[in-house]
């Protein structure tokens, strides 16, 4: 590979390794420092380039295109504060295995801990944030070197979408010149025609990957226990990507069926809609496979004896505090051994992809031997009637007009959905209103939030990031907090050519500190947690050429359809009074609640 300076040559063969490792995408921060890795990026053909101003914004615009894909997109940033920015995004990624590779120019080395300008220490600068970090060689047409720079480059994407998929750290020092200018004898011709130059056919080093299956001791464990339950359930909580890749829902739901198990399924799991959820959503059918109400109704109902568990640490807290209380069997299936259960109360861990799981249990599982109470599952089925029933009753325009709260809304949002779409969800309170109010339903709608970490930061620029990859219609639910916190990302609708509908929940601050008990401290509580801000978000949406729209929340499904049905992007924003809303959500979880006693005492 030829090039005019060492550093052009740098940045040219770790662009080329990477392409041929199957790297499409990349998304890049302005700096100087970068310019090697920033000047091959744009050249290369077969990446595409998503230009950030500011890094934060630019790392979370990456970590939801790999979110949405489940394959590696590249960072890159110049060096000092620029590859600290890069911080909170690459956190998220770890929590949520998501694989993302992160290019942090440098400076030389001898220039470090010398007071020389924007010059920091960014050795293992994420520590243990990240699956891997190496630093690379300083530029050199050197053969050793160069086959060093392809193998670190080909091991790199490679340990993004490991056992345990997340972030990569790659720290790349680059003297001047770093713009593509002439230096004679930096590069030899002759070194173009080295194997290292060259590269080879396909990536330097092919890694292959395997599949975790149980040993047959685990498989025959797990399939008696279940087989042998009563009371047995599958909880499914919010998947990282590779298991959105790795699992097939109408194998999970076939595999429930056989065992007599409902499948309490988190709105981010990818089993709460599609195709196998059959008719839950039109609120005719009698028996369910996948539950969505569970959130109001689990205390109610007799705990399960055996309980197998897919994905991270499920949403609803009332859930979790349920399976934590319940005297049973638990089994934790996680692709990598980890331990993603904080109320420490499974009891067996079960080192396996969930897919492998689910297809050899239904080898080995018959309908006849599975020993499950009828009852069971006609409790869900009456709970969850009930549920969905006085739900509904609240989401009506009339009722909405006299006692409007923010969970109508995400009611809305995932029933109003089209067929597919890709609905990106913030956290605090949207998050928990969908895990409420998101009905269970056969479109193919692809619900995705950042709750590895759950933070607020980034919101839009991850939403943004996972519709750069699908033509399917993008909605972003997102909280005032939220979306003041990432408006540098809404530069990414133009700059990127990203199209969303834009749901944003106006109450004036921090509504989800309205749930905890210092909302009775009154100093500080306002000043200090509810922060109002007063924030005109008119203004905001003007500054980026966003369409700004403000609904009342009766009228709100009705702009929602107009908006997914029209070009450009739409802010709909919905004023709550964060206060009123948090006691009408509480009035109505009491109304749950009490028919769902009435029900059990006519069961009595």
């Amino acid at each position: 590979m030829s090039a005019p300076n060492r550093a052009t040559l740098w940045g040219r063969i770790l662009t080329d390794e990477l392409a041929k490792g199957g790297l499409d995408a990349v998304c890049i921060a302005p700096g100087s420092r970068s310019t090697p890795l920033t000047v091959a990026f744009a050249e290369h053909p077969e990446i595409d380039v998503y230009s950030q101003l500011d890094e934060r914004s630019a790392a979370y615009f990456a970590l939801g295109r790999a979110r949405r894909t489940g394959e590696p997109t590249a960072l890159v940033c110049t060096s000092g504060t620029a590859a600290a920015n890069f911080h909170p995004a690459v956190i998220e990624a770890a929590q949520a295995r998501v694989p993302l590779l992160v290019l942090t120019a440098d400076r030389p080395p001898e220039l470090r801990d010398s007071g020389a300008n924007q010059t920091v220490d960014q050795t293992k600068l994420y520590g243990d944030a990240v699956r891997w970090y190496a630093e690379l060689p300083e530029p050199e047409a050197d053969e050793r070197k160069v086959r060093s720079l392809r193998t670190t480059a080909a091991r790199a994407l490679s340990e993004t979408l490991g056992v345990e998929p997340g972030p990569v750290h790659l720290n790349c020092p680059f003297r001047k010149p770093l713009e593509p200018i002439a230096v004679p004898g930096d590069v030899p011709d002759s070194f173009v025609q080295t194997t290292a130059g060259r590269g080879r056919d396909g990536p330097f080093v092919d890694t292959g990957g395997g599949t975790r299956t149980l040993a047959d001791d685990d498989h025959r464990r797990l399939q008696n226990a279940l087989t042998a339950a009563d009371r047995p359930l599958i909880v499914a909580g919010p998947a990282d990507p590779a298991t959105l890749a790795d699992f097939e829902p109408a194998a999970v739901a076939d595999l429930a069926d056989r065992l007599g198990a409902p499948v309490l399924a988190d709105p981010l799991s990818g089993l709460r809609f599609g195709p196998h959820v059959g008719g839950a959503d039109d609120g005719d059918d009698d028996s369910r496979t996948i539950y969505g109400g569970y959130d109001t109704y689990v205390p109610e109902l007799p705990s399960p004896d055996v309980v197998l568990r897919f994905g991270a640490s499920p949403t609803s807290k009332p859930l979790r505090n349920w399976l934590r209380d319940a005297d049973a069997r638990q089994f934790l299936v996680d692709p990598a051994g980890a331990w993603r259960e904080a109320t420490f109360t499974a009891t067996d861990l079960l080192a396996a992809d969930h897919g492998t799981v689910v297809d050899e249990l239904l080898e080995t599982v018959t309908a006849a031997e599975a020993g499950s109470d009828d009852a069971w599952r006609a409790r869900f089925d009456a709970a969850e009637r009930r549920h969905w029933a006085i739900r509904d009753a609240a989401l009506t325009p009339d009722a909405l007009e006299s006692a409007p709260f923010e969970g109508a809304i995400l009611a809305s949002v995932v029933s109003n959905a089209p067929d597919p779409a890709t609905v990106f969800v913030s956290n605090s309170m949207p998050i928990r209103d969908a895990d409420r109010f998101a009905r269970p339903r056969t479109a193919a709608v692809t619900m995705l939030a950042n709750r590895g970490a759950s933070g607020i930061d980034g919101i839009a620029s991850t939403a943004l990031g996972a519709g750069s990859t699908t033509d399917e219609p993008l909605v972003l639910v997102t909280g005032d907090l939220a979306f003041y916190h990432d408006s540098n990302g809404l530069l990414a609708v133009d700059r990127c050519d990203v199209d969303a509908t834009i749901v944003l929940l106006d109450n004036d601050g921090g509504g989800i500190f309205h749930e905890l008990p210092i909302e009775a401290f009154d100093p500080p509580f306002t000043d200090q947690f509810k922060t109002p801000h007063g924030v005109g978000f008119d203004a905001l949406a003007d500054a980026y050429g966003l369409e700004f729209d403000r609904v009342a929340p009766p009228a709100f499904a009705d702009a929602y359809r107009r908006s997914l049905e029209r070009t450009g992007t739409q802010v709909l924003a919905v004023e709550f009074d964060s206060a009123a809303s948090h006691r009408r959500r509480d009035a109505l979880e009491t109304r749950v609640e009490d028919a769902l006693d009435g029900l059990e005492s006519d069961r009595d």
